[in-house]
């Protein structure tokens, strides 16, 4: 037997695993084999995928369930352009995920020239450049180390993203040596930029709060309970930021900033903060919502701060670094609360379940919320309609335990995120799925098998691209391409060796408990067409 050799694959593994990363996600070619050759190395489990758009939303699942690094594998040429879809989809959140790829060999690449060898391309980084933090191209064995160290960096300091590398495969082959990878720098603002900060939440009289999900990057969760309750300031959420305020705190809003009633809240105030947010379309109706006179943002990317709505005061740091500032200098208002969020929340929830049209969902999201609480499983929603009103209106105890693509919008998500999720032992996982979007991953169900991972599949199946057909309905179009013919799910999920339980919503919740309990891959099948919520942008003028 050839003894083990520590090439530049298996050292760049190393350096990972010396950094925290217990899994990575991956799928052989001929370019990249060598880091399937790291036996007695001690480096991470390479989690196999089943396409490589799925490494890539398996690693960010992973890092958006545990604030860790997302790690993703995958070949040359084709391969790596695979990953695109789901890579634009990290950085629109600012995930931190790290896709290393395998380049053509430098013995045959020429500068400026296609020779077309086996999975050449013209400029393969250049696929990446505009979606990603930062782009490596090392082309020596010491760069690569080096290089994957200081794109895993890079890709965890704030604010966070994914970041790329490509390594020939020579070089991947060539002897290497482990590299340390530094942890990220808190950064926070000036005493003057503090100032300015506390001079105008003084003369305002009301706050209202706005959180998304640079909280959640940043760990700043306790600093953001802190100065509500100083402020005495509703927190209203992005779906990226749910559950930075504990469900049931008497300042968090439950409910999306679409509700008419949370709307009025928000403009009603005389200060907005935004934490951690850039104020995107999809949360604001498209930047139709009203703002109050004065607003205040807190961000690590100072293009974020104030490139939407723009900011009377912009603190550009870290928000776990910057709330701890100014938290410190600012004193508590002494004056009892007037809001009842509660009934609020109550008042929407009411009108949902009345509603013969909303009935069915509002029955659906209280089936996963009390199935998700008991277990503390992680809720991973797609764009779907059962996602939609999960992301939307499902309480969450704690930060990290939701998931939506609703960055990039990227359909079939959930299913290899929640296998990234699922081997993170962070917790069980329900992936919400719909009939169309589970098609561009259904090959996953074999990595949840091989991994045993804890992941309940809830598959919502309306016959097709439901949330479309909606859309075509209301605008009074003809439904087409919207009308799917979908396979027998059940006999799909028997083939993979999941059991698969054929539920009614009302049945929902025992057959959730059921399937969670079981902590090995389950099915959860529902057909049924869900209204869509007020968060769809077809419902916007309601």
């Amino acid at each position: 037997m050839t003894a083990a050799r520590r090439t530049v694959a298996v050292a760049v593994l190393e350096s990972l695993k010396a950094a925290g990363v217990k899994s990575v996600f991956g799928l052989p070619g001929v370019h990249n084999l060598a880091f399937w050759e790291s036996d007695g190395f001690d480096v991470p489990t390479i989690v196999l995928a089943r396409h490589e758009q799925t490494t890539v939303y398996a690693a960010d699942g992973l890092a958006r369930a545990t604030g860790g690094l997302g790690v993703a594998l995958t070949t040359t040429g084709p391969g790596v352009a695979n990953a695109a879809g789901a890579f634009g989809e990290a950085a629109s959140v600012g995930s931190p995920v790290l896709l290393i790829s395998s380049e053509v060999s430098t013995r045959t690449a020429r500068a400026g020239t296609m020779r077309g060898g086996l999975h050449e391309s013209r400029d393969q980084a250049a696929i990446f450049a505009p979606l990603a933090k930062g782009v490596f191209r090392p082309r020596t064995a010491i760069a690569a180390v080096q290089a994957v160290a200081d794109a895993a960096a890079l890709a965890m300091q704030w604010p966070r993203g994914p970041v790329y590398v490509d390594i020939p495969i020579d070089i991947l082959e060539s002897l290497g040596e482990l590299v340390p990878i530094e942890s990220p720098i808190r950064r926070g603002v000036t005493d003057d930029a503090i100032e300015r900060a506390l001079e105008l939440v003084t003369r305002s009289e009301s706050v209202v709060i706005w959180a998304g999900g640079g909280v959640v990057q940043s760990g700043a969760e306790s600093a953001l309970v802190e100065l509500a309750e100083r402020l005495d300031a509703p927190v209203v959420t992005t779906w990226a930021g749910r559950g930075v305020m504990p469900s049931g705190h008497k300042l968090a809003v439950d409910l999306p900033p679409h509700e008419r009633l949370v709307a009025d809240l928000i403009a009603a105030a005389d200060l907005l903060i935004g934490i951690g947010t850039e104020f995107d379309g999809p949360n604001t109706k498209a930047w139709t919502l009203q703002m109050p006179a004065s607003i205040l943002t807190i961000n690590a990317d100072a293009v974020d701060a104030s490139k939407n709505y723009p900011a009377d005061v912009a603190l550009v740091g870290d928000a776990s670094a910057v709330l701890a500032q100014l938290v410190k200098r600012l004193e508590p208002r002494n004056r009892p609360s007037g809001y009842n969020l509660a009934a609020l929340r109550d008042a929407v929830i009411a009108r949902d379940s009345s509603d013969e049209r909303t009935a069915s969902a509002s029955t659906f999201v209280s089936a996963v919320e009390a199935a998700a609480r008991r277990s503390e499983a992680i809720v991973i929603n797609d764009m779907s309609v059962g996602g939609y009103w999960v992301g939307g209106y499902a309480r969450f105890a704690h930060s990290r335990r939701m998931q939506y693509p609703i960055g990039w919008g990227t359909l079939g998500y959930a299913l290899p995120a929640s296998l990234g999720a699922g081997v993170a032992d962070a917790g069980p996982v329900i992936a919400i799925c719909g009939d169309g979007g589970i098609m561009f991953a259904l090959g996953e169900l074999a990595a949840l098998v091989e991994t045993g991972a804890p992941v309940t599949v809830l598959l919502v199946d309306d016959g097709g691209y439901g949330m479309l057909r909606f859309d075509q309905v209301v605008n009074g179009h003809a439904e087409r391409g919207v009308d799917l013919v979908r396979p027998d799910f059940a006999a799909v999920a028997a083939a993979f060796g999941i059991p698969c339980a054929i539920v009614k919503v009302d049945e929902l919740e025992h057959a959730l408990n059921e399937a969670i309990d079981a902590k090995a891959p389950r099915m959860v099948l529902v057909n049924h067409r869900l209204y869509p919520p007020l968060t769809v942008s077809a419902r916007w003028s309601e």
